[in-house]
């Protein structure tokens, strides 16, 4: 490294950081695209091809929170390459998957690399620039988060069109293991001398809640409600958080700090970090399978007709930062978020069948709408706590984002299969137990198998249904956008009155 000088390798470590911040909005985005050839290949049922992206937001999210405290205690450095190393070795074992299982358990390894490289590499980061220099550097991470959700699906879609979807997957380890060889090479190590040990236990209870209520949430649709899987999962997740909150208040150094959410500003804020993943997060999953699915188009067309959905996130987080400098960021939040509650508003009225034109408004619409609040929440999830506390509160944040985003993907996937199984049985001579059996296969998008369990009903009345369901979906999302936005005014109403510093 000698012979690199300072600024050339601090540039090489923002790239590398940038690559890695790439891999996790592509690694969600892009398989989105890919479950319907997936489905074809592997012939996987409903619940294990609805585990190919809940695993991965599943292990991310519940491993967030201790892989930062990790890399604090161990360094920064050490903790990133650890990351990428399984992170790469997890996208080459996926690339090879011989089953739909073997590939929904990758995919959790995979989540699990991508929060160790994601909270250190971001540590790291924060070591290396200062300043405005510091300012520029993370927004160059938030462009690269956002061009991967751009750009994502419709790099997914040309990958799976040309070489198949298992390509996706080889594509995603060339990338990580360039972001690995640029750390290797650059990064100093660094570690909070005053770190305290990880909490273990806390960590442990969370990840378990929020393992078992996914799990819970996508079997109901299957096993039913009131069926004793379904109880027992979503009551173990129940218990498990009741353990979680009483083990925290006992900590001396929780993993997660209650009481900060005493501070109606804190809790609004992650009120904030969770609005999106209802209103724009799970889209990203069920457009794709709606696109490709029901209304046959192909990969690299569903791909192109995303990139309306999540263009926007290249241009107006920014400018929202320098709206910020003249008007409430709680403001520019809410009217963000009724934006995109329109949007959706909108979208419920374009049928399955329709031209794509006719989508293109409403999908641009939502991502101009979340993109608004999208570039402040990081800002704002600091700002309304003492700078003493900052630290943890942008974890907690983090957390409750990435986590809010799996658990919103498991309970809008069983809203929709619900939903499916009410317009299936509206249909002339299906039962009760046939809609049961077919909704949660049209639901994601399987057409053709769920027309064989019900032969008798035919393609249009089942693209019918599948339509009636989607629409009071995204109606029912609408509303929850709406009302997020008028709680985050009443939460943050005390921050309301003056601009918040952007990111």
């Amino acid at each position: 490294m000698t012979h690199i000088s300072h600024k050339a390798r601090r540039l090489l470590v923002l790239a590398a950081v940038c690559l890695a911040a790439l891999c996790m909005p592509f690694s969600f985005t892009g398989p989105a695209i890919a479950i319907p050839a997936i489905a074809l290949d592997l012939h996987g049922s409903p619940l294990a091809l609805a585990w190919i992206s809940n695993a991965f937001m599943l292990s991310f999210g519940g491993c967030l929170m201790a892989a930062g405290a990790l890399a604090d205690r161990y360094g920064r450095k050490r903790l990133f390459l650890l990351g990428l190393s399984v992170f790469t070795a997890a996208a080459l074992a996926l690339a090879c998957a011989p089953t739909i299982e073997a590939l929904g358990l990758l995919r959790a390894v995979q989540g699990l690399g991508c929060a160790l490289a994601l909270s250190s590499g971001l540590a790291a980061l924060a070591q290396e620039f200062d300043g405005a220099a510091r300012a520029r550097a993370f927004s160059l991470i938030g462009t690269a988060f956002g061009a991967g959700l751009a750009f994502g699906p419709i790099v997914a879609g040309t990958l799976v069109a040309a070489s198949g979807w298992r390509s996706l997957f080889a594509v995603t380890a060339l990338v990580g293991l360039s972001a690995l060889l640029l750390a290797a090479r650059t990064l100093r190590e660094s570690r909070d001398p005053h770190a305290a040990g990880l909490d273990w236990a806390g960590a442990l209870g969370f990840t378990g809640a929020l393992s078992l209520l996914t799990y819970g949430l996508l079997q109901a649709p299957h096993s039913g409600w009131t069926s004793l899987a379904s109880c027992a999962l979503l009551g173990g997740a129940a218990l498990l958080l009741a353990v979680f909150v009483a083990l925290e208040k006992r900590q001396p150094q929780p993993m997660l700090d209650l009481s900060l959410f005493r501070l109606p500003a804190f809790a609004g804020v992650q009120l904030l970090a969770a609005a999106p993943a209802f209103s724009y997060v799970v889209l990203l999953v069920l457009l794709p399978a709606r696109l490709i699915g029901i209304e046959g188009y192909s990969a690299t067309q569903a791909g192109g007709m995303m990139l309306a959905l999540s263009a926007p996130m290249l241009v107006l987080p920014m400018l929202a930062g320098l709206a910020a400098q003249r008007i409430a960021a709680a403001h520019i939040c809410g009217a963000g978020l009724l934006i995109t509650g329109g949007g959706l508003l909108w979208l419920s009225h374009c049928a399955p069948g329709l031209p794509a034109t006719t989508l293109l408004g409403p999908l641009l619409l939502i991502g101009a709408g979340i993109s608004l609040p999208w570039g402040l929440m990081d800002g704002l999830a600091v700002s309304v706590v003492p700078v003493e506390r900052a630290g943890m509160a942008a974890g907690i944040f983090n957390t409750t984002r990435v986590a809010g985003e799996g658990i919103a993907l498991a309970i809008v996937a069983a809203l929709l299969a619900t939903l499916t199984v009410t317009a299936l049985h509206a249909l002339p001579g299906v039962t009760a137990q046939d809609a049961t059996l077919a909704a949660p296969l049209l639901a994601i998008g399987e057409l053709r198998q769920a027309g064989v369990l019900l032969p008798h009903a035919s393609v249009q009345e089942l693209s019918q249904a599948y339509g009636a369901a989607f629409r009071q979906l995204l109606q029912v999302l609408a509303g929850i956008s709406t009302a997020s936005a008028l709680l985050i005014l009443v939460f943050l109403r005390q921050s309301a009155g003056a601009p918040a510093t952007a990111r």
